[in-house]
């Protein structure tokens, strides 16, 4: 197991609160590994294994447990009336109205509860209305680049870089990387899972073709605006009759199990945030791969969307900037204020360079300004603007 140090860290700091741990993210993305590692380090700390209760729902071992009431019975009778009781469980969301007995076990002044899943919606409805201000949510996603390089141990960093964005960024494609075939019968249960287990049903969605269209629609114009009509239209006029509110309920689904991120935009000058015309990003690369094929390996586009989902990691909230008719990539938000970002393949032919700075040399705050590109040249700074190589960037801890 390579251990995801920043979550284990945060999620540890937790611990004994009264406030109940929720960790969210895709399938396969290292949540029930991040509980096992959580579990190692109560015991080398000093926790007696028998106050840490561990329940996986989807494993056969817990089948049974198919109600929010015979889960209670399970957990409670296994909870020692010494010391505090952690407990750790995966995938709750299968539970029928889960939250009654979350909510049941939270009362009690003995137990600490940890609870993963892999939709967003795990935190709408009843759960939010019960456990408001009484939870903290721990984003999780597969690997970053830089654990991804650390884990692999081979090659240097732009080799490293090639292999992240051909293979995955899913921790178990590591044991795979010399085995391309494996890879992509790995990401192909993924993604099947995914739909199967997270959409088709949730949603009791039947056009399981209109739903995989739509989503190799957006794989395929990742950083580019969009809107479900424009989506609609194109489909329609390719055969597969759709209407724009289908296709925004299965954009919704595809969201909300963080198969893709949007991106909104936000209007620099005027400090709002739009809502038309959106961009969208994918949650692995190698999953995007495994469904269109490395032909659409659009460089420039990839980086993109490795720099939007490592702003995701480092807490920012993230949106498309547009100031006058120009863009800028990212306006990245955190309670130290704005962080602009332009992101290039390369910035090595002048004019593309300049056309890169214009939107950011418009900006009248005071706020860093930045482009990114994987130029292996040394770093420059246009009037307070850095130029900096991608990679280095991706491996380092700051901005």
């Amino acid at each position: 197991m390579v251990a995801r140090k920043e979550e284990l860290k945060y999620l540890y700091s937790f611990k004994d609160s009264e406030i109940i741990k929720v960790i969210t993210g895709l399938r396969r993305c290292g949540k029930s590994t991040l509980l096992e590692m959580f579990k190692d380090l109560l015991i080398k700390n000093g926790t007696p294994e028998k106050n840490i209760i561990r329940v996986n729902f989807e494993s056969g071992e817990f089948f049974e447990l198919d109600t929010y009431k015979k889960m209670y019975d399970y957990i409670d009778k296994k909870l020692q009336p010494e010391g505090m009781n952690y407990i750790l469980l995966d995938e709750v969301q299968v539970v029928p109205e889960f939250q009654k007995a979350v909510d049941a076990l939270y009362i009690k002044k003995n137990c600490d509860l940890y609870i993963t899943g892999s939709n967003s919606y795990l935190l709408s409805g009843e759960l939010a209305t019960l456990l408001s201000g009484r939870y903290v949510e721990i984003k999780m996603q597969p690997f970053s680049f830089k654990e991804f390089f650390e884990a692999a141990e081979s090659g240097s960093r732009q080799e490293s870089y090639r292999k992240y964005i051909e293979t995955s960024s899913f921790p178990y494609v590591i044991n795979l990387l010399e085995n391309p075939e494996a890879v992509r019968i790995y990401l192909e249960g993924v993604y099947n899972s995914i739909i199967v287990k997270d959409i088709l049903n949730r949603k009791k969605i039947t056009d399981v073709k209109i739903l995989t269209s739509i989503t190799e629609f957006i794989f395929d114009n990742i950083g580019s605006e969009l809107s479900s009509k424009r989506i609609a239209d194109t489909l329609t006029s390719n055969g597969r009759k759709i209407d724009s509110r289908t296709v925004e309920s299965y954009i919704s689904s595809l969201a909300e199990t963080f198969v893709i991120y949007k991106a909104e935009r936000y209007n620099i000058k005027g400090k709002e945030y739009l809502k038309s015309l959106e961009k969208y990003y994918v949650c692995d690369i190698g999953l995007r791969n495994s469904l269109l094929g490395k032909k659409s390996m659009d460089i420039g586009y990839v980086l993109e969307n490795v720099i939007y989902l490592e702003l995701l990691r480092r807490n920012y909230a993230v949106f498309v900037g547009k100031i006058d008719n120009a863009e800028v990539d990212f306006v990245a938000q955190n309670e130290d204020g704005n962080l602009y970002i332009q992101v290039a393949a390369t910035v090595r032919d002048e004019a593309t360079l300049e056309r890169e700075l214009k939107p950011l040399k418009s900006i009248r705050d005071s706020y860093q300004k930045m482009i990114l590109s994987l130029d292996d040249d040394p770093e420059s700074d246009y009037d307070g603007i850095k130029r900096k190589n991608a990679i280095d960037w991706l491996l380092c801890n700051t901005q």
